[in-house]
């Protein structure tokens, strides 16, 4: 049994090292220059920056000149926050102005951050 669970803790470590590692794909829907969308962007950039500094990329999509994009994506509303890596995908409406909220729904850990060498 000790074999079993040392097997699985070196497995569970692995993906902890992968995901602090991990480039994260987003792409934030927006709605024109409202106010709201504005916010959004604001609130994305800064926790991206916050929380995965040099591990992301983050695609502004504005659903009036890009009704496409959106309708591909399958997004019903505007904001919308859509991680598309890693695996699997999320999606998160609203301003993204509660972080916590935020974290938990990307399924992100505080401690997500670059390793240190």
């Amino acid at each position: 049994m000790t074999g079993e669970h040392d097997a699985a803790l070196a497995r569970y470590e692995q993906q902890l090292v992968a995901a602090a590692v991990a480039e994260y794909v987003f792409t934030l829907f927006v709605s024109g220059a409202s106010e709201m969308s504005a916010v959004a962007i604001g609130n994305a950039r800064s926790f991206c920056e916050r929380h995965l500094a040099g591990r992301y990329r983050l695609q502004v999509v504005d659903v009036h000149r890009d009704l496409a994009t959106m309708m591909a994506a399958d997004v019903l509303a505007a904001p919308t926050l859509l991680r598309e890596a890693p695996l699997p995908r999320r999606k998160l409406v609203g301003d993204l102005s509660d972080t916590a909220r935020v974290l938990a729904a990307l399924n992100i850990h505080e401690s997500s951050g670059p390793i240190a060498s």
